[in-house]
């Protein structure tokens, strides 16, 4: 029984070491973002969430949130919020709905297919949960934050696509495009190395 325990209990270890190193990498891949040329440049793309699938991959879905959980809070404490942490808890929503379904779908059957399906729903997931968290907290906490209106993020996204003409515009051609390219990319490069990594984080 205590030889049980203790196997456990190591186990158990190893998994929070692992999820500790995945979520220092994907703080530090926080900090190498680029805007997009089709959304406004407050939109600015990372590879933070590859890490994040990876564990979700291997370690399974529960500590894919942790990884993600304690990648929010490292980002907090090193970086602050100009948010008051709301901006901080819907990125952990968004990321949440792009590595659930993923790592559910994946841990049924663990294959290439089930890895491309879970991809895919999570993308869909991640443009559904972006779309509804920009549009109804996201904009207009960030509008109140920096005094603009957010008829002032609506004309700044304007510039780069006429078809953006009010708020619902907005979250149709710069939100979800965003957020599914991000998805299609980082599912790409989960794809490419999930094989070569994979050794590693079973070991």
């Amino acid at each position: 029984m205590k030889s049980e325990m203790s196997v456990k209990q190591r186990g158990n270890a190893k998994v929070i070491t692992k999820v500790g190193v995945l979520s220092a990498v994907a703080t530090v891949l926080m900090l190498f973002d680029f805007p997009l040329w089709f959304a406004p440049n407050f939109y600015q793309l990372d590879f933070s969430e590859v890490p994040v699938l990876l564990g979700t991959f291997a370690l399974g879905p529960v500590a894919g949130i942790a990884t993600e959980f304690v990648k929010i809070i490292i980002n907090f404490v090193l970086n602050g919020s100009d948010t008051g942490g709301i901006g901080e808890v819907a990125n952990f929503i968004v990321g949440c709905s792009f590595l659930i379904p993923a790592g559910l779908i994946y841990s049924r059957n663990k294959s290439f297919k089930t890895a491309i399906l879970g991809l895919l729903a999570g993308t869909l997931t991640l443009a559904l949960a972006g779309s509804v968290m920009n549009y109804y907290l996201l904009l207009p906490v960030y509008s109140k934050v920096y005094g603009a209106p957010i008829q002032a993020f609506i004309d700044m996204g304007n510039l780069l696509n006429p078809a953006i003409t009010d708020l619902k515009t907005f979250v149709m051609y710069a939100v979800v495009p965003f957020n599914i390219f991000k998805g299609i990319v980082t599912s790409s490069i989960v794809l490419l190395i999930y094989k070569r990594i994979s050794p590693i984080l079973h070991k």
